[in-house]
């Protein structure tokens, strides 16, 4: 008997063992912000599109900003139900909806400002069936002159993420939630190891990985990515980029390998979505038939 208190399936389940290899495709709502959540939806129904992770950036519920803490007092309870309807009723399933707040600022008050919006996302998701959250560890540097340690790996930095992630675990918990940490090469999980031995040292089943391939191909190869975390991905962001650049891009425009991408997916994860990122109405469907025919190649169905 499951009860309101179970993990998520995707974290009880480390494998499965799937007739054909397979692979959900999906779509981040982040640069869809001339839409409102009606005509998204509508959108994503006419083109196919089943799974989504939500950034509230809507014209009717603009509610977040990248490594901030954005007001969300004016996003009711009685709304964010409204919005999850709204998906639901299109054959939409928003898997995960996206908070990236400021996880490492050393000042007490902008952390505390930090953990108040994410248990308001978790509190606004509740409402809309949504217990997913994605996150990275955010970005922080000091004034004065460039330390001889970058702030991100400093020692003591380290000690106080531990205790952050404790927390954001301590909080997931009391609202049946599960927190999705993506690693990024200039930031505090920089590579696939580091964020492994992070969530490790946290100890906590309610933080895992929304993987994006295209943050750690400076630093690791595919093939590491998921030796390193594949029990714990969760979700993984399709987009692309090139390699020695910072600016990521879409699918198909970099040095991604993405018939390996898909492959080493659709063996190792098959239940975590493929979520595209940084694309937007003008060019998701090239995306979108970049990885399908990479999945093609590789002999790849989509779920």
């Amino acid at each position: 008997m499951i009860t309101r208190r179970a993990l998520p399936f995707a974290a009880l389940t480390p494998a499965l063992a799937y007739a054909a290899k397979q692979v959900t495709l999906g779509l981040s709502t982040q640069y869809f912000t001339k839409y409102t959540n009606e005509s998204l939806a509508r959108e994503l129904k006419d083109n196919g599109i089943r799974t989504i992770q939500l950034f509230l950036m809507q014209q009717d519920s603009n509610y977040w900003k990248y490594n901030a803490h954005p007001d969300m007092s004016t996003l009711t309870p009685a709304k964010a139900a409204e919005i999850g309807a709204t998906y639901r009723a299109a054959g939409v399933r928003i898997h995960s909806i996206g908070v990236y707040s400021n996880l490492i600022h050393p000042a007490e008050k902008e952390l505390k400002a930090g953990f108040e919006y994410f248990e308001a996302m978790m509190k606004i998701g509740d409402k809309m069936g949504v217990r997913t959250f994605v996150t990275e560890a955010g970005h922080y540097r000091p004034e004065g002159p460039v330390p001889a340690v970058p702030f991100h790996f400093q020692e003591d930095v380290w000690k106080k993420m531990v205790a952050t992630g404790k927390e954001l675990a301590r909080m997931a918990e009391a609202n049946n939630a599960t927190i999705l940490l993506e690693p990024y090469f200039e930031g505090f999980l920089a590579t696939a190891k580091r964020t492994r031995l992070f969530i490790e040292e946290v100890g906590s089943p309610r933080l895992r990985v929304n993987l994006d391939p295209a943050n750690l191909i400076e630093v690791n190869d595919l093939d590491e990515m998921f030796n390193q975390l594949g029990k714990y991905i969760d979700c993984c962001h399709a987009k692309d980029r090139k390699l020695h650049v910072i600016r990521g891009v879409g699918a198909g425009m970099g040095d991604l390998d993405y018939k390996r991408f898909v492959t080493l997916v659709a063996e190792r994860r098959p239940m975590a979505p493929l979520i595209f990122e940084y694309v937007g109405p003008e060019n998701y469907k090239a995306a979108f038939e970049h990885a399908r025919k990479a999945m093609k190649e590789a002999g790849v169905k989509e779920a």
